[in-house]
């Protein structure tokens, strides 16, 4: 029997979040609201005024790249610029064993020669509107907040159905409710949808992601971390009204600029208590996995040069989100972040952090569990993940909107379904890697129990056979089977003979009680609770002050500028081709250090001097990689793709001392395009 987590009161959160103190936004900080700009910040640190014509211009020349990062337009003709790490799940699956367009790069040289990429959508943010008087409106003073949470959840479901119904004439739009402030506002945002993605140009990675691990997170970089993209409407390319032009004057040292984006997570308005289960279970059971999966994908790709092509996308993920995650947990065992941290912790042995740590250790007691069935982490490929969601499909769509879970509602099927459906490659050993190392980890984690906790799985046969037997005589890899289940509905799910369907079935409601306990006893007295303190929190500063990322679009302003390393050493902001060359040779053109053959070959025709990378003082987390820097004009002078080693502690804290955006400069763009890639119908496309 599968217990739930002990219930957490509004009472008991509201005592607590009132001895908070309040502390305004320092320096360049805040990822902005385009509805409630930094307009007085700019205005007072930088005589620039933000006028609502650029505002409108720069949000609607901006993309969600699927739900991997950002980007945005930069032609007429839908061109669309992004991180090459961002695009790199796409070229991996366009790559054939003979032609590894990761290793190799791409650039079509007409507009026919550019690759559809299956399954890949872009949205662009067209309209916004306050709903939070909506929202809050279905929420009766006598509910609990578990009736609270279901009661928000409804309305929004319907916010977003009337909204979604309503659209006449403005092609594809979807409608999602975004909470703000922690529960304190709530925005419906309207998105344009483009789902005819095509590949234009791309590096070779070793050009891309020059320096390698390591190098991630570090400065001075020397990364075209860049890749084109072309959006398409009726078969032709998308004409775009908004897009951004590319700067003819380049950046210097100290000049204002700007990063539009999709920042993905902060948790800056999170209680000492919330941060502290971050540091002692949330990074270091994600470094657990990571650490593993590391190993056993390097190993796997190590065996063959094939191996390596397949793996590669899972391998650089890994690496980078593992390096990220060293980099935040460190930052969150740094005594001075929380000295600097603008809350304080309740009363030692008080009642308030009596109870909150008892509801944070029930938490811990089940967060594994929710986090290896509910969240899928115990069966780690894809093959497990079209299962589920073939499953979810038939009985969520059997269900009224309003209680479906939220992936599964009206305004999110056809995205649903289009990933569903995409017919790009998986592949069975890769599969069966994955999946093998997923359940050794359930049986790491359970030991000789874990048939008590973990029923619905085969204990006759080791991970490894149960893997293979799994992948193998699944069939929900082939897109005509999983369609044929689809439109079959829960009679073709119930009466499946594929393996891989069954065991999606038989872990459902273990799956789903872990997610409404989740949802019902721990998210919803939170959520409750953190509009609470956002309330209070406006009492006393209005829209000064910037709400946590939540993957809408978001602007920071900031400058270029240079820092000083620990040791006092001086670190330039931006880097130049010639730089690139030398440190290649002081690796003695070593991997990571190897630029490719095209630029080798190239390097008498470039010009040693062109702006390489830069750093800038806008604040920025994961999810704004892909993110265009630009200019006071609205034009591009740069393209974000890191942050420094500093920076990672941005989910919870921003300091301008160290804390740097990475970002490729527009010169080497355009220069590696003409002389390297003689990719001139793409600078012309430009106006470079």
């Amino acid at each position: 029997m599968i217990k739930l987590f002990p219930t957490l009161r509004l009472t008991i959160f509201v005592a607590l979040f009132c001895c908070f103190m309040i502390f305004p936004v320092r320096a360049d900080e805040g990822m902005w609201l385009f509805d409630v700009p930094p307009t007085t910040q700019v205005k007072e640190k930088y005589g620039f005024e933000l006028t609502p014509e650029w505002l409108q211009h720069v949000q609607q020349s901006s993309i969600r790249f699927a739900r991997r990062g950002s980007a945005s337009f930069v032609s007429s003709q839908g061109l669309i610029m992004t991180n090459h790490h961002v695009g790199a799940r796409n070229l991996h699956e366009l790559s054939t064993p003979e032609n590894n367009l990761l290793e190799n790069g791409f650039y079509a040289k007409t507009f026919d020669d550019e690759l559809p990429c299956n399954g890949l959508e872009i949205l662009v943010p067209v309209s916004s509107e306050d709903v939070t008087e909506k929202v809050n409106a279905a929420v009766m003073p006598e509910m609990s907040a578990e009736e609270a949470q279901k009661a928000r959840n409804a309305v929004i479901a319907t916010i977003e159905k009337e909204a979604s119904d309503n659209v006449s004439g403005q092609g594809k739009l979807r409608y999602e409710v975004t909470t703000l402030y922690q529960g304190g506002a709530y925005r419906l945002y309207g998105y344009k949808i483009y789902n005819d993605i095509r590949l234009v140009w791309a590096p070779e990675q070793n050009i891309a992601v020059f320096g390698g691990d390591p190098d991630n997170y570090e400065y001075p970089r020397y990364c075209v971390d860049c890749s084109l993209f072309r959006a398409y409407e009726n078969g032709k390319p998308a004409k775009i009204e908004h897009f951004l032009k590319w700067s003819t004057s380049g950046v210097k040292d100290g000049e204002l600029v700007f990063v539009s984006g999709f920042p993905g997570r902060t948790e800056r308005s999170y209680t000492r208590e919330h941060l502290e289960f971050q540091r002692d279970v949330y990074f270091p059971w994600r470094l657990q996995k990571l650490y593993r999966r590391e190993v056993i994908y390097s190993a796997f790709g190590n065996r063959s040069l094939e191996n390596q092509r397949r793996i590669a996308d899972d391998l650089g993920g890994v690496q980078n989100y593992r390096k990220r995650a060293i980099g935040q947990l460190q930052g969150l065992r740094t005594p001075s972040l929380w000295k600097n941290l603008p809350q304080t912790k309740p009363a030692k042995d008080s009642p308030e952090e009596k109870i909150l740590n008892a509801c944070l250790a029930a938490f811990n007691a089940r967060y594994l569990a929710y986090d290896l069935f509910e969240l899928g982490e115990a069966f780690n490929c894809q093959t497990f993940k079209i299962a589920r969601m073939l499953v979810r499909l038939a009985y969520e769509t059997e269900k009224p909107n309003s209680v479906r879970l939220k992936e599964y509602r009206d305004g999110n099927l056809e995205s649903l379904k289009q990933a569903l459906f995409a017919d790009t490659p998986i592949y069975e050993d890769v599969e069966i890697q994955k999946l093998t190392d997923s359940l050794n980890h359930v049986h790491d984690v359970y030991g000789g129990s874990w048939s008590n906790w973990v029923p619905v799985l085969d204990f006759d046969l080791s991970p490894k056979e149960y893997a293979t037997e799994l992948i193998l005589h699944s069939k929900v890899r082939d897109i005509a089977e999983r369609k044929r289940i689809a439109e079959g509905g829960i009679k073709a799910v119930k009466y499946s003979s594929d393996p891989m369907i069954q065991l999606a079935l038989r872990l459902e409601p273990i799956a789903k009680n872990y997610r409404e306990a989740y949802e019902n006893e721990v998210e919803a007295p939170i959520t409750a609770a953190y509009a609470e303190l956002a309330k209070r929190r406006f009492e006393k500063l209005g829209t000064s002050v910037y709400p946590d990322a939540t993957f809408t679009l978001r602007l920071s302003y900031g400058a270029v500028k240079g820092y000083k390393e620990d040791d006092g050493t001086d670190v330039a902001p931006i880097t130049t081709i010639a730089g690139m060359f030398e440190r290649a040779e002081k690796q003695k053109f070593k991997e990571p250090f190897d630029p490719p053959k095209s630029w080798k070959d190239g390097k008498e025709k470039l010009n040693p001097n062109t702006a390489f990378n830069l750093v800038t003082t806008n604040d920025i987390i994961g999810g704004n990689s892909g993110s265009p820097l630009i200019n006071t004009k609205g034009e591009v002078v740069g393209l974000a793709f890191d942050g420094n080693i500093y920076s990672l502690s941005n989910n919870f804290i921003y300091t301008e001392t160290q804390s740097r955006c990475v970002s490729v400069h527009a010169d080497v763009i355009v220069e590696a395009l003409r002389k390297i890639y003689g990719a001139d119908r793409i600078a012309d496309e430009l106006g470079k």
